[in-house]
């Protein structure tokens, strides 16, 4: 027989408050163990025996164990977990291991912290030292992903649809004021910013390439080149950019900020598709908004060139206009035009795909927040390069 005990003897001094403190004698017989403990096993002093507990988890000679907890005064979930986990590594060698003397607040707490502790042991899968295996692994991940997020945002635009319920004289129909609401947010007040903007490099594109054709005198053509630029490329890109920039963080922080005080889970317990009631307003006012930003952004732009050639270059307006007219034609304007809902149906997407992602912590809004705006811009600058591909392809 082999008797063992914590650091103190059985008569060791009492704690504050008269309650001794943790002890673990250790009797075994044979191939079983019995380990009882008592004293006070809660957060404040479970520190004393942790390396005796981490002793006996190595133990690789006991069939049976017994757990005895009659003469544990006090315990928390600190406590709890070490009994659990020295459990775990013995049934882990092949062990069979019983409780006794638990009450029913240990029983609470044990079956409380199990899971916590069968899963405190997972090995985190090794890293490969070598560079170009890290970077393979990085490249999977994103994959991955990327591969998540297309299918989350299919289900956002399917959900988005279906719980729209645009069939007319149902209940919870689609809301007219919402949808005109949210077109008054992003599109009426992006006005300022888009004009400001787009003015601004259509006037920086118009002096930058007047000054390159004066060397061939042919200043004249900053007209072709300002008008197919910003008709077909600069002016729905740069809409694109800002909305994703000020609408779509905008979008994920007001869902997101729903999900974390569980009013998205409060809209499904009532009855509502939370998609459909939270995201088909915004989509549409998106793809309502987009194009008549865009609109605003290649008049603003043009604006900006004509007064920049007007001054640099000494062309007045009613040339530039004249010359406009005769560089471009329907298509031309057409061509820009066509990818506005197309962005705009992005943007929304991927906004709120990241806000329905947002967990419980302030840190998770400002990361989502942050990822819905990086990713809507990279996905809008393929988008357009797709789209210019295409149109080369088909001669439009």
């Amino acid at each position: 027989m082999l008797t063992n005990s914590q650091g103190e003897a059985s008569g060791a001094p009492q704690a504050a408050g008269g309650t001794s403190e943790p002890q673990i004698d250790v009797h075994q017989d044979g191939a079983a163990l019995t380990c009882r403990l008592s004293g006070l096993w809660n957060t404040r002093t479970v520190a004393r025996v942790d390396a005796r507990m981490r002793e006996l988890e190595k133990r690789s000679d006991v069939s049976k164990f017994i757990l005895a907890l009659e003469e544990v005064t006090s315990l928390d979930t600190a406590g709890a977990w070490l009994m659990q986990r020295l459990m775990h590594a013995l049934r882990k060698r092949g062990a069979e291991v019983e409780i006794s003397g638990q009450s029913e607040s240990a029983a609470i707490l044990l079956g409380a912290v199990e899971e916590a502790a069968e899963n405190g042991d997972e090995a985190k899968p090794a890293r490969h030292g070598f560079w170009l295996y890290r970077i393979l692994e990085s490249i999977g991940r994103a994959m991955y992903e990327a591969r998540d997020d297309i299918v989350y945002g299919a289900h956002i635009l399917g959900a988005t649809i279906g719980g729209a319920q645009m069939k007319l004289g149902r209940a919870h129909a689609v809301n007219p004021a919402a949808i005109v609401h949210q077109i008054d947010r992003m599109g009426v007040g992006a006005v300022p910013i888009i004009v400001l903007m787009s003015g601004i490099v259509g006037a920086i594109i118009a002096q930058q390439g007047a000054f390159q054709l004066r060397y061939f005198g042919a200043e004249i053509f900053v007209v072709d080149l300002v008008g197919i630029l910003i008709l077909r490329e600069l002016g729905v890109l740069m809409t694109a950019i800002m909305i994703a920039g000020r609408s779509g963080s905008a979008i994920t922080a007001e869902i997101g900020s729903m999900k974390m005080r569980e009013e998205v889970d409060a809209l499904t317990v009532i009855g509502l598709n939370p998609v459909g009631v939270l995201v088909f307003p915004r989509l549409v006012a998106l793809m309502v908004a987009v194009p008549c930003l865009t609109i605003v952004a290649n008049f603003a732009a043009l604006g900006g060139a004509i007064l920049i050639a007007w001054f640099y270059s000494g062309i007045p307006p009613e040339a530039f206009i004249d010359r406009l007219r005769e560089s471009i034609d329907l298509s031309t304007i057409f061509a820009g035009l066509i990818k506005a809902p197309f962005m705009a149906l992005i943007v929304g997407i991927i906004a709120s795909v990241e806000g329905m992602k947002v967990g419980g912590s302030a840190e998770s809004l400002g990361t989502h927040v942050t990822a819905a705006v990086v990713k809507a811009i990279f996905v809008v600058i393929v988008v357009d390069g797709f789209f210019a591909i295409f149109y080369a392809a088909i001669d439009f």
